[in-house]
């Protein structure tokens, strides 16, 4: 790893095309309110707390006249482009809008879940500083508290020491040469990955992690929008 030379301006890939349906919503997911503001407008605003001073929002196709309206409330310049099936299919088209936007220049990528509406300013800028000191991908994470086991072949199941694991959050940060190259690499050769670290680990490149925090949970099921009602509420 090198370091780069001049810090890097910061641009986040937002991935925002969930349907919401485990929440039993009616609008997609980014589009649910949480006290009042959605939750896609919730992570926009930490993004830009934490540095990012432009975002790509990957939209789904069929809901691109209600992001709008959603979007003209955003606290950074951003730019929507329409998400694909799989999650992997919109982050690819996040970066092919990079490609259009910018050309080769070289910035921080920040790709992060739109659901993950109440993550920290400060962990999005940790992310962003450890690219820019030359981590190759960066990845916020927690320890895992609960008790694990491994499902066996046999049905069986053994222990997992917990504290060798953690989980995985959002954003995750990237030199846009880095992550490109990964997913243009998958889509050659139809590699899936659940998340976009896994896609940089695949051509080879070493994960460095930093510190989450568990306000950075996804939103996904309806308990989520309880404890993220009364985060809402606690923040004012």
């Amino acid at each position: 790893m090198s370091a780069p030379s001049t810090p890097e301006p910061v641009v986040a890939i937002v991935v925002a095309a969930g349907s919401g349906s485990r929440l039993g919503a009616s609008v997609p997911k980014a589009l649910v309110e949480v006290g009042g503001v959605p939750l896609l407008l919730r992570s926009l605003a930490r993004l830009a707390a934490g540095g990012a001073q432009h975002a790509v929002v990957v939209v789904p196709p069929d809901a691109a006249d209600a992001f709008a309206a959603v979007l003209e409330r955003a606290p950074l310049p951003v730019t929507t482009v329409a998400g694909g099936a799989e999650r992997q299919d919109s982050v690819a088209a996040g970066l092919a809008a990079l490609q259009q936007m910018l050309g080769e220049q070289e910035v921080v990528v920040l790709i992060h879940d739109a659901a993950r509406a109440f993550v920290p300013a400060e962990v999005v800028a940790r992310v962003a500083d450890a690219v820019r000191a030359g981590a190759d991908a960066v990845i916020p994470t927690v320890p895992v508290t609960d008790s694990v086991r491994e499902v066996d072949d046999d049905d069986g199941s053994h222990v997992i020491d917990r504290a060798r694991l953690r989980s995985v959050q959002t954003p995750q940060g990237f030199l846009r040469s880095v992550i490109e190259a990964a997913h243009a690499e998958l889509a050659e050769t139809g590699t899936p990955v659940t998340d976009d670290a896994a896609a940089a680990e695949y051509l080879g490149h070493t994960i460095t992690l930093v510190e989450g925090d568990r306000r950075a949970f996804k939103v996904t099921e309806p308990l989520d929008l309880v404890l993220a009602e009364a985060l809402a509420s606690e923040e004012g």
